[in-house]
């Protein structure tokens, strides 16, 4: 049986137009795009810089505040 694709999607979707981020998963939009099409290893890599673009992303909101 095979598996879905691995996704950290949330839906949650709404796009910062100025960061260019989906805010919900923190996806670049390329990598929206283009997700299905990625190997498992590529994900992975991806999958692995959202918590710090979460991060980034926050800190910037509260800076700008």
């Amino acid at each position: 049986m095979s598996q879905g694709i691995k996704t950290p999607c949330v839906k949650v979707c709404f796009v910062d137009p100025t960061a260019q981020l989906c805010v919900g998963c923190f996806r670049k939009m390329e990598e929206l795009g283009r997700w299905t099409k990625y190997s498992d290893a590529e994900r992975d890599t991806i999958m692995g810089q959202l918590e710090a673009r979460r991060e980034a992303y926050l800190a910037s909101r509260t800076a700008a505040s």
